[in-house]
């Protein structure tokens, strides 16, 4: 998606960054402004364009998902390089963190473009508006998710846009009122749209419910979950691809299979624009997987690349050595070299396990242009069937009158695609069993540290992981001095 520029006027808290003008296309210098925009239908479809570019900061939660939990550490060339992230993975991150800033600067950016369509809606009226309103619905629930699930508390602005004084007095919300908002949202979306989309990487109402049923499953609403799972379930077009060895599991986040039926919501990349290191937020490639790439790397399949997210022994132990996920999910450098007699590569300074990720790494078939670190064409997949499936069985397993029968179903479809045996466990066996698989399915997409949270294991499984503290990430402190430091930090920062 190419980037819009339009005259937004909000802070650093709400979305505040300096767009890379060599990157975009734009309309001559004060040709357009807030006053006179959205007169005509393409003025709408631009706006909804420009809402969509951040999501293209999906690098952060593929990262800090992963390296804030026991699937990986954070890498790299040092552990001052991204020093944010090597402090997230040993939890003494606190409220100067410039990840954890930009978590919260891109995803109100997001909501702020959102926000600005919501204030003008009523301009005009054309054919396939309620539509651009049901896509700018879902994509203000999904920021507002994000923002929720990292920080808790967050000031909650709908329908329009703030100006300097208000933005320096608002009031966080309580996450309950956010959660509420989001669930609106994502049942306005879901009302409007079809299961299908003729624009590549539209969302749908397939998109939207299973976000509404993520939601209700992060607040313990499994009665409601399991119903809005069973719907996508049944209603939808989608269902597992069958896979038979490791490469075609691994083949499932390759370019080629983007858009297939068991994706439900991705997030689209393109390798044909370039970018720098001084401005991730303008990028149209995705920075995880270049980043994620084996350092100083010579061989087959794979390119070069930062060694950024590297899973954990303790993950790799987790796999049956039979499931052909283990392989597929994990690159085990050692052993591919040794089968590779032309392989060399380097070790950075910032940790090494000896594993890269399998899913968002760079391939040699897959790069885009210069500097190909940063001009991934491959999409992320934010929702793909195989997680519906976990997360319906854990809201059944899960939920007042528990359905293990229909629960069990759900996990076996996935277990069997990856050739392991059926579980016929019950109660909070299967509901163990469950958590579990979602480990082995979703490892390295970016889910595991919320899955952990969420569900109370995280103290337990994280080192350094402290219960009422780490549960939240950090406010950053520039933000809390730029609302008039009126804001509490979250407890224990």
């Amino acid at each position: 998606m190419k980037k819009i520029l339009y005259t937004i006027t909000f802070i650093s808290i709400f979305g505040l960054f300096t767009s890379c003008d060599d990157k975009l296309e734009i309309d001559p210098l004060y040709a357009q402004d807030a006053d006179n925009f959205f007169n005509t239908p393409e003025d709408y479809q631009r706006a909804l364009i420009g809402a969509y570019d951040l999501l293209q900061t999906s690098y952060l939660t593929q990262w800090i998902g992963e390296i804030a939990s026991d699937n990986a550490i954070a890498g790299g060339e040092s552990v001052n390089d991204t020093r944010g992230l090597h402090e997230i993975e040993t939890m003494t991150h606190g409220g100067v963190n410039e990840e954890l800033r930009s978590v919260l600067r891109y995803n109100y950016a997001g909501i702020t473009r959102v926000n600005y369509i919501f204030e003008n809606q009523e301009k005009i009226d054309f054919e396939g508006k309620d539509q651009i309103l049901a896509e700018a619905y879902f994509l203000r629930a999904y920021y507002y998710f994000e923002l929720t699930k990292f920080f808790g508390a967050v000031p909650l602005i709908i329908d329009r846009r703030i100006g300097i004084e208000e933005a320096t007095s608002i009031e966080r919300a309580a996450a309950s009122d956010i959660y509420s908002q989001i669930e609106a949202d994502l049942i306005s979306s879901h009302e409007v749209l079809d299961w299908s989309n003729p624009v590549k990487g539209r969302v749908t109402k397939g998109a939207a419910l299973a976000l509404l049923g993520k939601v209700y499953l992060y607040q313990d609403k499994f009665t409601e979950a399991a119903e809005i799972f069973d719907r996508v379930i049944d209603e939808g077009p989608y269902g597992l691809v069958e896979v038979n060895t490791s490469e075609d599991f691994a083949a499932l986040f390759s370019v080629n299979e983007e858009g297939n039926q068991e994706s439900v919501f991705e997030i689209q990349y393109t390798g044909l624009e370039g970018g720098s290191y001084d401005c991730f937020v303008c990028l149209e490639g995705n920075v995880a997987v270049g980043f994620h790439g084996i350092r100083q790397y010579s061989g087959p399949i794979y390119g070069d690349g930062n060694s950024y997210n590297l899973p954990t022994q303790d993950l790799y132990d987790e796999f049956d050595p039979s499931d052909i996920r283990r392989n597929g999910t994990i690159l085990d450098i050692e052993a591919f070299a040794t089968s590779n007699p032309s392989v060399s590569y380097a070790v950075g300074g910032g940790g090494h396990t000896g594993y890269f990720n399998n899913k968002y790494i760079k391939r040699s078939a897959e790069l885009g242009l210069p500097d190909n670190d940063l001009t991934s064409p491959v999409n992320y997949r934010v929702i793909r069937f195989a997680d519906v499936l976990l997360m319906a069985a854990e809201a059944h397993n899960r939920k007042s009158g528990a359905n293990d029968a229909l629960a069990q179903s759900y996990l076996n479809q996935v277990r069997q695609r990856a050739g392991m045996p059926a579980i016929s466990a019950s109660g909070q066996s299967l509901t163990a069993a469950i958590w579990k698989e979602r480990r082995l399915e979703l490892s390295g997409e970016g889910y595991r540290f919320w899955d952990l949270v969420r569900t109370g294991q995280a103290a337990a499984q994280i080192d350094g992981f402290e219960s009422n503290k780490n549960e939240l990430f950090p406010i950053p402190q520039t933000e809390i001095d730029l609302a008039g430091g009126t804001w509490d930090q979250n407890q224990g920062y």
